[in-house]
C-alpha cells in the first residue's frame, strides 16, 4: 500500500483529501495542530475502509515539529509516498495599512514556512527511494492577487514559486512537485464571508457555483495518482473558471 501524509487534515480540504485517498486504498497520516477530537474522528472513519491511519499532532510552522511529523509517519505507517501540504490560514479581508506585523509573520509562518519545513523534512526520504509525490496548496489569489488580501496572496504566491523551483530540483530524483490553487471553496476558511458576498462570488464564477472541498481534493488525488506520472511544476486550478 502507498502512504500519504496530509498536513492540516482535521478539517476542510485536508480532511476531504484524506477521505479520497483512503477510498483509493492509501494509508493516511492525518496531521492536526489543535483539534485532536476531530482528527481522531476522521481516523476512526477512515479505518472502516480497511486502511491504516494515524492522527499526528504537529505545528508545521515549527521546523522541529515538522521533522518529527515526517519521522512519525514513516515509523508508524512504514513509509511515505506522497506529501500533501494542506495546512494554511487566512486573515480577514483588510487593507494593507490595517495588517499588523504579527499578522504578516503569522500567515507566512504557517503558509510558507510550514510548507517549506515539511517538504525539507520529507525530501531526503523521497530522494533515497527515487520516487515521491509532493502537492502544495495555494489559492487563486496566489495566481492573480486579491484586493484586501495582500498578506494571504503574497504567501500563496510564494508557495507557487517554491513548487516550481522544487519541481526542477527534485525531478532528477523521480519526484513530482505540483500545486493545487483552488478558487472559492465553501470551507471554514471562508466562513467569515456573508451570504451576499458568497452569492456575488458565485455569480462571478462561469460554472455558477462555488467549489466544495471535494473539488479541490480530487485535483490533489489526481496529481498523486497514475494520471500525474508525467506532470510536475504545474499549478492546477479548480476554480470553476473564475480565473482563466
Amino acid at each position: 500500500m502507498s502512504v500519504v501524509l496530509i498536513t492540516g487534515a482535521s478539517r476542510g480540504i485536508g480532511a476531504e483529501t484524506a477521505r479520497l485517498f483512503a477510498r483509493e486504498g492509501w494509508d493516511v497520516a492525518v496531521n492536526y495542530r489543535q483539534n485532536a477530537g476531530r482528527a481522531q474522528e476522521l481516523v476512526d472513519e477512515l479505518q472502516t475502509l480497511g486502511v491504516r491511519c494515524c492522527a499526528l499532532c504537529a505545528d508545521v510552522s515549527d521546523p522541529e515539529q515538522a521533522k518529527t511529523l515526517v519521522e512519525q509517519t514513516v515509523r508508524q505507517l512504514g513509509g511515505l509516498d506522497a506529501l500533501v501540504c494542506s495546512a494554511g490560514i487566512a486573515l480577514p479581508q483588510q487593507l494593507i495599512t490595517d495588517t499588523t506585523d504579527e499578522q504578516w509573520r503569522q500567515i507566512f509562518a504557517v503558509n510558507v514556512d510550514g510548507t517549506f519545513y515539511t517538504i525539507r523534512a520529507a525530501a531526503p526520504h523521497f530522494i533515497h527511494q527515487k520516487s515521491g509525490r509532493i502537492i502544495t496548496l495555494s489559492s487563486m489569489w496566489g495566481v492573480t492577487g486579491g484586493s484586501c488580501e495582500v498578506a494571504y496572496s503574497a504567501s500563496k504566491g510564494a508557495v507557487i514559486a517554491m513548487t516550481k523551483a522544487l519541481a526542477k530540483e527534485l525531478g532528477p530524483s523521480g519526484i513530482t512537485v505540483n500545486c493545487v490553487a483552488p478558487g472559492v471553496i465553501t470551507t471554514d476558511m471562508n466562513a467569515h464571508l456573508d451570504a451576499d458576498s458568497l452569492e456575488a462570488l458565485r455569480q462571478e464564477t462561469p460554472l455558477e457555483r462555488l467549489g466544495s472541498a471535494r473539488d479541490a481534493a480530487r485535483s490533489i488525488l489526481f496529481l498523486a495518482g497514475p494520471g500525474g506520472d508525467f506532470v510536475t511544476g504545474q499549478v492546477l486550478q479548480p476554480n470553476g473558471g473564475m480565473v482563466i
